[in-house]
């Protein structure tokens, strides 16, 4: 390829600037998204030297061309390393590797073992709500949202029910961020390495005493790796999975939640037609998830050269996908940035696309069912006390840490 182009100029005055860790940005971040969209389709950032994609057909693109868009640098900008990983968590990893492992923990991610929860977590949602009925108001997300995926995750691994707010808590702190460093930083290391020796405890135990739940699976578990050695998990191999799926199906359907919470407050009427009919709360989740994407940006390193709109990429780029961005594209979306729970186009990039699509999905959008059905049996109307909630900002995760609402 020939005639490389100078990416936009990162001076605000004479073009769109995008800081991912900018926490000025993380009560709105769509104009500056739309901007990018509309006149850097392929942004660069010289300060942290990155390129991003923020049309819907670019991210899906990405997504669908994992060779090309690496994943084993890393997926979160600031963890992101010059060399490839060939062990580590699955989501930093590329096939063979990759598809051996997704292979193995779908086999203990089963549609069973999901369809199985749904009671439990209905009555954990009942447990969770029931106590604010006929109260002023409580913290949506610290009360609830929070809560309930960590719990429901918790179950799913084998944690016991007295230990699961003391894993929360230290959960929380995996996802603490600092300026300039995001999640870099020694609370977050803290926090993620008191849950990889816990979860080590327990994967110890069930080596010994296997019982019906996911952590067993993983260590029982045989599977023939990319050498074609016929094998069990090492015991980092089990920890990293269990980290992987402790953390990353407790935070993003937290955040999910709490976005519910904040827009159906904010749009009354749509709230009202899902108190009317249970059977719309479904494809308002879908919705949800186009309209605020829990994790709305994710990291990729080029493999080969790439252009698009008239920019080069060079190979051994970092590459964001802006997922969030994605799900506001009109080019897809009619009328992208209203949010309406009867859209008839409610397909999204939230999840990902291809081999790194979200394993946890069908239960993501169980919990999400399950959470407003309860919400809305107990509680027709709220506000939201916007002075005291919370925005929580990552690179990667943006939501809602606290969300008081009023009844």
């Amino acid at each position: 390829m020939t005639g490389t182009q100078t990416s936009t100029v990162e001076n605000p005055t004479e073009g769109p600037y995008w800081d991912p860790f900018d926490e000025s940005l993380k009560n709105d971040p769509h104009p500056i998204w739309r901007r990018l969209r509309e006149e850097a389709p392929v942004y660069h950032n010289e300060r942290y030297g990155f390129y991003a994609l923020s049309r819907y057909e670019d991210v899906e693109r990405a997504h669908r061309e994992p060779k090309r868009y690496s994943s084993a640098h890393a997926t979160v900008l600031e963890m992101m390393t010059d060399d490839a990983q060939r062990e580590g968590m699955m989501i930093f990893l590329d096939p063979p590797e990759h598809t051996v492992l997704r292979r193995l923990v779908s086999k203990a991610f089963t549609p069973r073992r999901v369809a199985s929860l749904e009671d439990e977590i209905r009555s954990l949602c009942a447990t969770l709500l029931d106590p604010f009925s006929g109260s002023s108001g409580f913290d949506y997300v610290q009360d609830f949202g929070a809560k309930l995926p960590a719990y429901v995750i918790a179950a799913l691994l084998g944690v016991p029910p007295s230990d699961r707010e003391t894993v929360r808590h230290h959960i929380d702190q995996m996802f603490h961020i600092e300026p300039e460093v995001g999640m870099v930083n020694e609370v977050s290391a803290g926090g993620t390495g008191w849950v990889a020796q816990y979860l080590d405890q327990l994967l110890d135990e069930r080596r010994i005493t296997p019982r019906d739940d996911m952590l067993s699976d993983l260590v029982q578990a045989e599977f023939t790796d990319q050498t074609g050695v016929t094998r069990r998990l090492t015991p980092r191999e089990s920890t990293e999975f269990g980290l992987l799926i402790i953390s990353a199906g407790t935070e993003t359907v937290a955040r999910l939640l709490g976005w519910a919470g904040l827009l159906l407050a904010d749009h009354p009427d749509q709230r009202a037609e899902l108190v009317g009919d249970a059977s719309l709360i479904p494809n308002a989740i879908e919705e949800l998830l186009r309209y605020e994407s829990p994790s709305p940006v994710q990291a990729r390193w080029l493999t080969e050269e790439v252009e698009l709109h008239g920019t080069v990429i060079p190979v051994d780029s970092k590459v964001l996908l802006l997922t969030g961005s994605a799900g506001r594209d009109g080019r897809v979306y009619p009328d992208a940035d209203r949010f309406d729970i009867l859209r008839d186009r409610t397909v999204h990039v939230a999840f990902g696309y291809g081999i790194h699509f979200c394993l946890g999905a069908a239960l993501a959008r169980m919990e999400g069912r399950l959470a407003l059905e309860e919400t809305l049996k107990r509680f027709q109307e709220w506000t939201v006390d916007k002075d005291l909630a919370v925005p929580l900002h990552t690179s990667t995760v943006r939501g809602y840490k606290e969300l008081p609402i009023l009844l």
